[in-house]
């Protein structure tokens, strides 16, 4: 049995869309600040994302974040409110005013994201040591 110490926070346990994690480009500003974040690519979904940055943010915090997106190549602007932090992994955030239009962007994405895949038909390329049994 699970004490209550080690329940799970909501924003861990539910998620109000998919998760995709196919980011190419992102560039995030603090508001009010005149350098970009560093930050590694992130999760999206249609509703926020995060995204793994060593800076501190305090929570309510405002960014103003810009992103392409990998399969379609489609560019997000959009605000977003730091919702968690975690401090030294990354932190958690959700769009603010997000156009309609970005949202149908993001969700494109996803369903991009659903299509099987292709698969190449892969060759072995065989040893010197088996080469040299399969010529004797």
């Amino acid at each position: 049995m699970k004490s209550n110490n080690h329940q799970q926070k909501k924003w861990d346990r539910e998620r109000l869309s998919p998760r995709i994690y196919t980011v190419k480009e992102i560039s995030v500003h603090y508001e009010g600040q005149a350098e970009e974040v560093a930050i590694r690519p992130p999760d999206v979904s249609t509703h926020g994302m995060f995204f793994n940055t060593p800076t501190r943010f305090p929570e309510g915090a405002v960014l103003s974040l810009r992103f392409r997106l990998a399969l379609s190549g489609a560019e997000v602007r959009t605000r977003c409110e730091v919702r968690y932090c975690l401090p030294g992994v990354g932190v958690g955030v959700e769009f603010i005013g997000i156009s309609p239009e970005s949202v149908r962007k993001i969700e494109r994405e996803v369903e991009l994201c659903k299509r099987p895949r292709l698969r190449r038909k892969t060759v072995k390329v065989a040893s010197a040591k088996s080469s040299r049994k399969a010529l004797r």
